[in-house]
């Protein structure tokens, strides 16, 4: 690993544990609701911006700063810049959170516009960020800028309504808010980095150029588009655009998943969650279709409180963001440790086999355990039409989802804390298999017993 006191590594686990954090408190808050007891409605905002901020940004930013050592390329910014990002945007995180928890809206406002300004000390960067040019996948550039333009307008939305700078218009501003963070930054960034990595990961082309491109410019198009319809108010047009963006994103997973067909790759652990994200990305847009046409009929056609709210919107939170960063770090954080810790091309191979060895165990509980958690969410969420929530059957399917979220949860942490605490051997050969690298110390030592 670099010496830097603040390498990419750093932003990347930093990042990883503010969103399991704030993973723990959406459970209790879910405990809560089910139970009758709802916890204080700040911690909603808490748990939401921590997640995204300190979670999901950090680990983009951590990403991004990678990315020269995956290309094979060096990263010439100074390690005080990175140092003191870092503790820019942890800070301002910790100030975010404290200003929602204490209603402190100055303080708040005061914290975004130091991410604001986090964000800026990089844009350059990421603005002239082009992946590795390689012809098995799809340059996800443009997705890149746009996500970046989006981050920063929602950002600067924000904290303009932090500061109630336009009151009239607050609700416009929290649907712009949400959705240019949620679906202009972080799920065209995703999109984009998933069209790159899946081939990478699976060793094989890119199903359709043709329709990467396609998919990249519709989705971008549609999005603002339905930022029209937010601000003019018009549900009809929302519908109708939300049914243009569920067109791209089925033509984005019919091209993954022709993909991962024609590569004939058993997959692996980043392959799958990217795979499982692709399908709760078509189901999430599917359902905010469908939440929208439940509002056509006043009154609604259903009934909808909080926790059918919480439902569609952990279809993204867990179902496709989380899915994804767990796909991500299980290619990323491998490539990155063999790259830092071992020089010689030769030794690469078997420590990243041992790596990857690692975080491949156990994979389908821990896939099993996030998917179904996820549709337990909906499960609650329909059972409330018609089972009271004090009942044992919904606390039973509460404990159930808890689980089943929390057995993936555990096990991708384990996993990731084992990783990062192999070393490489120095005497390492080639054609040593990465079970054998792994117990040689061990059959060493019982050796060296009998001899005794």
């Amino acid at each position: 690993m670099g010496r830097s006191p603040c390498s990419p590594l750093t932003f990347l686990i930093t990042g990883f544990s503010w969103l399991l954090l704030s993973s723990l408190m959406g459970l209790a808050i879910l405990v809560g609701s089910v139970n009758g007891t709802p916890l204080p409605s700040w911690l909603r905002l808490v748990h939401v911006h921590g997640l995204l901020i300190g979670g999901i940004l950090q680990l983009m930013i951590g990403g991004l700063l990678a990315s020269g050592s995956l290309n094979g390329q060096s990263d010439r910014t100074p390690s005080s810049s990175h140092l003191w990002l870092f503790l820019a945007l942890n800070a301002a995180t910790a100030g975010l959170l404290v200003g929602l928890g204490l209603g402190n809206m100055p303080i708040v406002g005061a914290a975004g516009a130091v991410v604001i300004g986090s964000v800026i000390s990089i844009a350059n960067r990421a603005w002239q960020y082009k992946p590795q040019s390689l012809p098995q996948s799809a340059d996800p550039s443009w997705l890149y800028r746009f996500s970046l333009i989006a981050l920063l307008v929602g950002l600067l939305v924000g904290v303009a309504m932090a500061f109630r700078l336009m009151p009239e218009y607050s609700a416009h501003a929290r649907l712009f808010h949400l959705h240019a963070i949620l679906l202009g930054f972080i799920t065209m960034a995703m999109i984009g980095a998933t069209h790159h990595f899946l081939p990478i990961i699976l060793n094989t082309t890119l199903y359709s150029q043709r329709l990467a491109k396609f998919v990249m410019g519709l989705l971008p198009t549609g999005f603002i588009v339905l930022i029209g319809g937010f601000i003019a108010s018009s549900l009809y047009l929302e519908l109708a655009i939300g049914g243009l963006l569920i067109l791209g994103i089925v033509l984005y997973a019919y091209n993954l998943y022709r993909t991962w067909v024609a590569s004939g790759h058993p997959g692996n652990a980043a392959s799958d969650h990217l795979l499982v994200a692709t399908f709760f990305l078509v189901l999430m847009m599917v359902m905010g279709v469908l939440v929208g046409a439940n509002f056509l009929p006043q009154p609604p056609a259903l009934p909808f409180g909080a926790l059918q709210l919480a439902a569609y919107t952990h279809m993204a939170l867990i179902g496709f963001i989380l899915q994804t960063v767990f796909g991500a770090l299980s290619y990323g954080i491998p490539e990155m440790l063999v790259t830092n810790r071992v020089s010689s091309k030769k030794k690469q191979g078997p420590y990243r086999d041992q790596l990857i060895a690692i975080i491949d165990r156990w994979r389908a509980i821990q896939l099993i355990g996030l998917s179904l958690g996820t549709m337990g969410f909906g499960l609650l969420a329909v059972m409330t039409w018609n089972v009271p929530l004090g009942s044992l059957s919904l606390q039973i399917a509460t404990w159930v989802t808890l689980g089943l979220l929390l057995s993936g949860l555990t096990l991708f942490s384990a996993k990731l804390a084992w990783v990062l605490g192999i070393r490489p051997l120095n005497s390492l050969a080639p054609s040593v298999a990465p079970e054998e690298t792994f117990h040689q110390p061990l059959k060493r030592a019982v050796g060296e017993t009998h001899r005794f």
